[in-house]
C-alpha cells in the first residue's frame, strides 16, 4: 500500500508535476519511480566525469604538501580549478549555490605534515528553499593524490581513480543538481588532505559539530571507478561495495545498553543509511547491485567518512568492489611489462556514472523526504503475541502524509515488508520477539524519510 499522490501538495519545484509509473516486477514489488529524479539521473554524463577526471590529472600531482602558487602544477591549481567547476555549477541554480574555498591550517604532526600548512575544501552549498528546514546533506571525494612515498610531493601522482573519480563524481553531481529545488540544504565538497591523515573531512566535521548542523548523512565516495582487480583478474562495474559501521563510533552509555537490550549491533544509523542507499540505487540505477559491507571500512585502510562517524553523525563510504593495488599509491613506472600508475586509461567511466547516480538518487530522495518520525517506541510492557509501536509526527517540516513500518527477520540484511499506516501507532499480528520494526515518514510524493528504530516502552 502507498501513500495517496497528491498534484496539489508540492514542498518544491522538483516535486511540480510528479507521476509516478509503477513498475511490476516479477516478485510482484512495485517500484515507485520520480520522474523528475529519474530524468536527473539520465543528466549523468561518462563523457563529463571523463573529462572532470582527465581535469584533476592534468595538475600531475595533488598531494597536499604540492605547489600551492603554481598556476598549472600541484594542489593550489587543483582547488582553483575544482573552484571554477563548481561555480559553473552555481551560475545554474538561481543563485542559491555558493562556492567557498575554506581553508584551515594543518599543524605539523611529526608524521605526514612536517610543518603548520594551509589545506582547503573546496564546497558547494545548494540552499535548501525552504527558510524552516535546517537538515544538511553532504557529499564528498578527496581532491588530493599521493604516489608510493607518501612524503614525495613533486612525483607524478595521477589519483584519476584514487580519489578523482569520486571528486568528479562531486561536481558532476552539483552540475545536475544546480538547477533543482529541495527543501533542505545540501553540500557537494572536495576534500582536502585525506592522504595525509583524513585532515580534511576532520575539519569539516569538527566545523560541522561547532556549528551544530543538523547533518543528516554524509556520503563519501573513495575510488568508486575500477572495474579490474589484479591478482584476481575479475572485471566487474555491476556491484559497488558501502561500508558502514555497526557498532557507533560514538556511543554513549545509554546507547550502548539500548543497543545490547534490542540486539541493534547492525542497526545503527550508518547501517540504515546503507540500507537506504541500497534501495533507491535498486529503484534507480539498472545493473549495479549494492554490496553492504559490515565494516567501517577495509584492512589497513580510512576515509573520510571516519571522523563523521567520530563526531556522532550518519556517515558511510561507497567504494568500488574490486580495487587494482598495481594504479593504486603507486610510483609512475613500467616494471617487468607492468604500467603501474593510477591513469584515468584504467578508470572505467560507465562505472563511475553508474555510481554518481546512486548518489544522486539516494540525496535527493533524502533532501525531499519529510523528517524522519520523532520517539518512534515499540510497547513492552506486556507478554504478547503482537506488535505494538508508537511515534510522534516530526516537530519540524512538511506534515507527512503517511508512514511506513518496516519489518525483516532478525537475521536478514535488508527490509523485507513495508506496511503504510497514516496515524503515528499501530498493531502488527506479528511478534516483537521474532522481527526487527523501523518507521519512516513518507510524503504524498512517496520521498521516504531514513527510518528510525524503536526503544522498548515499558
Amino acid at each position: 500500500m502507498f501513500p495517496p499522490v497528491s498534484s496539489f501538495a508540492r514542498k518544491s519545484a522538483v516535486a511540480l508535476g510528479l507521476l509516478f509509473s509503477p513498475i511490476l516486477l516479477p516478485a510482484q514489488n512495485i517500484v515507485r519511480v520520480d520522474p523528475v529524479i529519474k530524468t536527473m539521473t539520465e543528466q549523468v554524463s561518462a563523457q563529463e566525469l571523463e573529462r572532470l577526471v582527465r581535469g584533476l590529472v592534468s595538475f600531475e600531482t595533488r598531494h597536499s604538501l604540492s605547489s600551492v602558487k603554481d598556476k598549472k602544477k600541484g594542489i593550489g591549481a587543483a582547488r582553483n580549478w575544482a573552484e571554477a567547476e563548481l561555480k559553473k555549477a552555481a551560475a545554474t541554480s538561481g543563485g542559491r549555490m555558493t562556492v567557498t574555498q575554506d581553508k584551515y591550517i594543518v599543524k605539523a604532526d611529526g608524521r605526514r605534515v612536517p610543518q603548520d600548512t594551509e589545506f582547503a575544501n573546496v564546497m558547494a552549498t545548494l540552499k535548501g528553499t525552504d527558510p524552516t528546514d535546517d537538515r544538511v546533506f553532504l557529499v564528498s571525494g578527496h581532491i588530493d593524490s599521493r604516489n608510493t612515498d607518501i612524503m614525495d610531493v613533486t612525483g607524478k601522482a595521477p589519483g584519476a581513480n584514487d580519489d578523482g573519480s569520486g571528486t568528479a563524481a562531486v561536481i558532476e553531481l552539483a552540475r545536475v543538481m544546480a538547477r533543482q529545488q529541495f527543501p533542505a540544504t545540501i553540500i557537494f565538497v572536495c576534500v582536502q588532505g585525506e592522504e595525509q591523515g583524513l585532515y580534511g573531512a576532520k575539519h569539516l566535521a569538527e566545523r560541522a559539530k561547532k556549528e551544530n548542523w543538523n547533518l543528516v548523512a554524509m556520503l563519501n565516495n573513495d575510488m568508486i571507478g575500477n572495474s579490474f582487480s589484479d591478482e584476481t583478474n575479475l572485471k566487474d562495474n555491476t556491484r559497488v561495495r558501502i561500508f558502514s559501521e555497526g557498532v557507533p563510533a560514538f556511543e554513549t552509555p545509554e546507547m550502548t545498553a539500548l543497543r545490547k537490550s534490542i540486539g541493534g549491533e547492525n542497526d545503527s544509523r550508518s547501517r540504515q543509511l546503507a540500507r537506504y542507499m541500497k534501495e533507491m540505487t535498486s529503484r534507480y540505477v539498472p545493473q549495479l547491485e549494492v554490496v553492504l559491507n559490515y565494516r567501517t571500512d577495509r584492512f589497513l585502510r580510512g576515509g573520510d567518512h571516519t571522523p563523521f562517524s567520530q563526531a556522532g553523525f550518519t556517515a558511510i563510504r561507497v567504494c568500488e568492489m574490486n580495487e587494482n593495488y598495481q594504479y593504486q599509491h603507486q610510483n609512475v613506472r613500467t616494471e617487468k611489462g607492468i604500467a603501474y600508475g593510477d591513469f584515468p586509461e584504467h578508470v572505467d567511466f560507465e562505472y563511475v556514472r553508474k555510481n554518481t547516480v546512486m548518489n544522486l538518487a539516494t540525496l535527493s530522495n533524502l533532501a525531499l523526504a519529510p523528517y524522519s518520525p520523532e520517539e518512534v517506541g515499540v510497547v513492552t510492557s506486556n507478554l504478547t503475541n503482537q506488535t505494538e509501536l508508537r511515534w510522534n509526527a516530526p516537530a519540524k517540516g512538511e506534515k507527512p502524509a503517511g508512514y511506513y513500518v518496516l519489518m525483516r527477520d532478525t537475521s536478514a540484511p535488508m527490509w523485507e515488508k513495508k506496511i503504510y499506516v497514516e496515524g503515528t501507532t499501530t498493531t502488527l499480528p506479528y511478534s516483537k520477539d521474532n522481527y526487527f520494526f523501523a518507521v519512516q515518514a513518507v510524503d504524498a510524493e512517496g520521498h521516504e524519510s531514513l527510518p528510525v528504530m524503536p526503544k522498548p516502552l515499558r
